[in-house]
């Protein structure tokens, strides 16, 4: 049985959603089997989704547009893909980068072993790189500690490795300098302006043209 999945961002215009659904409609899945979380401003968390890989049993197939409208990081990615390999559960990505993965033309044990070893480079350069700043700051004399505060630039160097990196949201946290729950406050997982991100740019946008 195909069981598909879809995220609605409200950076998305409708015709992004149409492309969406009408994408796992033509890889046969069913409306009615379709599941979908709505991105909530200030709650990074999908009910659907976990609703969706409750539903999977032995033999089913999950089906998504993009990787991206699946998981916000690649630790989620692969938390997700060892799930369905234990229960033998098949997956594909319809489109983008990630249509790469499809179970029926792939390994998935070999995938994930890969993405594994990604996801371990990218938290051993991230704590080479937090060392490094820290001894860094210690030999100007600077204490670090406390939580910063995001800036125009800070986001803008957030929106910039969302788009031209496959860091995961964590990582870009670290390397900025803010919790992952505030770079949340301000950017959607798929990397675009929230509420507060579109404020904080129109502030800077005001101040330039007073």
């Amino acid at each position: 049985m195909l069981l598909g999945y879809e995220y609605i961002s409200e950076a998305n215009d409708d015709s992004v959603q149409g492309n969406q659904r009408q994408a796992l409609l033509d890889a046969g899945v069913s409306a009615s089997r379709i599941y979908s979380d709505t991105e909530a401003e200030q709650d990074s968390q999908r009910p659907q989704l976990e609703t969706c890989l409750n539903a999977l049993n032995a033999g089913d197939q999950l089906i998504v547009w993009r990787l991206d409208f699946l998981v916000d990081s690649r630790a989620q990615f692969l938390t997700i893909l060892q799930d369905l390999l234990n229960r033998d559960v098949g997956f594909k990505v319809l489109d983008g980068p990630g249509s790469v993965f499809d179970t029926a033309s792939i390994n998935l044990k070999l995938t994930i072993d890969i993405v594994a070893a990604l996801n371990d480079l990218e938290t051993q350069i991230l704590r080479r790189r937090t060392l490094t700043a820290h001894a860094a700051a210690r030999e100007r004399g600077q204490v670090l500690g406390g939580q910063r505060k995001m800036t125009v630039s800070m986001l803008k160097q957030a929106m910039t490795a969302m788009a031209e990196s496959d860091l995961s949201m964590t990582a870009i946290a670290a390397q900025i300098g803010v919790t992952r729950a505030t770079l949340y406050n301000y950017l959607s997982g798929d990397g675009s302006l929230k509420a507060a991100g579109q404020e904080l740019l129109s502030q800077s946008e005001d101040l330039q043209l007073a």
